[in-house]
């Protein structure tokens, strides 16, 4: 899965004053993305604000990224949820033709074993006809997939190909990347620790800051993977403040602010959600401008 190391985006999902989808916008994002160089697009994922989106509106924001992609990047859709059969079921059913993989959270609310989540991703890896990355973020899901539920999992399906480790634990992951098969990924699911845990052997990172700043961010994993350790984090440094930022109120009013910022679209989300306060606005903003000088 050469097409998942690097820097995938969390794309996010612009909406209108009314809170309806602004396709326009989706689409500048998505060429915004492409144009700053990132090697992937990670669609409704949970910066896609996607527990707030209609059955109809996912198929509306998936066609508009196919359509506003064109090919030129690797897809990676999000299919994932509490209820086991469900998501078998939209695995059985939806057509991924579009798609090089699927990001997958471990299950959430229900607060399920080790060998719950185990189980459940047996039956997400037997019902994907795509290859899965498997996505552990326990400060959304109130479980931690701890690294011997990931290798176990990585060893006994061939299609289980990646995590995305967003535990934010950096010796959870430097375990991970100790104990995983060869040509298992771990990628970061964490924008401040990624280059860390690149640079102990990780593959990249799915990022939220990375579809706002998309030339400097992706420069940086590359330059980590590549071992050129100063000059990466030297570009850490320098977006560290706004990484920071963009995370204070939570994801993605922050992000979502950047690209108010950026003239590129509306910072709207959808309740329970509610944008950044003015404080935080103006200080994303002077960090924007002067980013752009």
């Amino acid at each position: 899965m050469q097409s998942l190391i690097g820097t995938g985006v969390a794309l996010v999902t612009p909406f209108k004053e009314d809170f309806s989808i602004d396709i326009e916008a989706l689409s500048r994002i998505v060429n915004f993305s492409v144009d700053g160089g990132v090697e992937y697009l990670v669609v409704l994922g949970t910066t896609a604000e996607n527990a707030t989106l209609s059955a109809a509106e996912k198929e509306v924001v998936i066609a508009t990224v196919i359509e506003a992609n064109k090919g030129r990047l690797p897809l990676v859709l999000g299919v994932g949820g509490n209820n086991t059969m469900e998501v078998v079921a939209e695995l059985q059913t939806r057509d991924l033709s579009a798609f090089s993989a699927i990001l997958s959270v471990s299950p959430y609310y229900n607060k399920p074993t080790q060998e719950g989540i185990y189980q459940h991703f047996k039956a997400v890896a037997e019902a994907s006809p795509l290859p899965v990355i498997l996505y552990n973020v326990p400060g959304r899901t109130s479980s931690n997939m701890l690294p011997a539920t990931v290798v176990r999992l990585a060893n006994d399906f061939k299609n289980v190909v990646a995590i995305k480790e967003a535990s934010g634990d950096l010796v959870q992951g430097f375990q991970l990347l100790k104990t995983k098969p060869k040509d298992f990924l771990v990628i970061s699911g964490d924008d401040m620790t990624a280059l860390s845990l690149i640079l102990a052997g990780g593959s990249g990172v799915i990022s939220v800051i990375g579809q706002g700043f998309p030339a400097a961010f992706s420069e940086m994993i590359r330059l980590g993977l590549n071992r050129k350790v100063d000059q990466a984090f030297q570009i850490q440094y320098e977006l560290s403040d706004c990484i920071d930022m963009i995370f204070e109120q939570g994801n993605p009013a922050g992000i979502k602010q950047v690209f108010q910022s950026l003239g590129i679209a509306r910072n709207t989300v959808r309740l329970p959600l509610v944008t950044v306060d003015d404080s935080l606005a103006n200080r994303i903003d002077l960090f924007v401008q002067k980013s752009n000088r």
